[in-house]
């Protein structure tokens, strides 16, 4: 049953926090206006960096630096370095975002979790004073017992929740 002692979360943001937040994510839009979304497919089949071929990819940014005159003239040695700076810029971004989002969803998932454990806690309670008869507790109990119904071994209603 839920108590006090095991709700690790009392926390409502403010309005004026989720507008920030919300300004703040139009910062990073704004800051980063280049951003574009690929299809499953380009997910997929577009060549990846990863450590092997990140050094490879330096160092041929590098000799492309160096050797500038040996490669065609139409093939622009500074383009391979402006996108692996790039690369390298998102990499770290891509980290601190990482780091928010596992946070963000860890602490939406406790939210949720300790929502419905107390919802379930209600539920049980309501049943209970449904069950001997309080006043109005009927209805409620109605009200909840439909998230049940069609569960249970038979398939058919029960009035009990699965423990969690």
């Amino acid at each position: 049953m839920a108590t006090q002692q095991n709700n690790r979360l009392s926390v409502v943001l403010t309005e004026t926090q989720m507008q920030n937040i919300k300004a703040a994510f139009a910062v990073l839009y704004q800051e980063l206006p280049f951003l574009i979304g690929l299809t499953v497919d380009e997910r997929q089949t577009l060549p990846k960096i990863n450590d092997t071929n990140k050094t490879f990819t330096e160092d041929a940014a590098n000799v492309a630096e160096s050797n500038g005159s040996i490669l065609p003239g139409y093939f622009n040695p500074g383009d391979v370095v402006v996108d692996l700076t790039l690369f390298k810029q998102l990499d770290q971004i891509f980290l601190w975002s990482n780091q928010l989002n596992e946070k963000i969803f860890d602490t939406r998932m406790l939210a949720g979790s300790e929502a419905y454990v107390n919802a379930l806690t209600i539920y049980r309670l309501v049943e209970a004073a449904a069950k001997a008869g309080v006043p109005g507790a009927d209805a409620a109990y109605d009200l909840l017992k439909e998230r049940f119904n069609g569960q249970g071994p038979s398939g058919g209603t029960t009035d009990t929740p699965p423990v969690s």
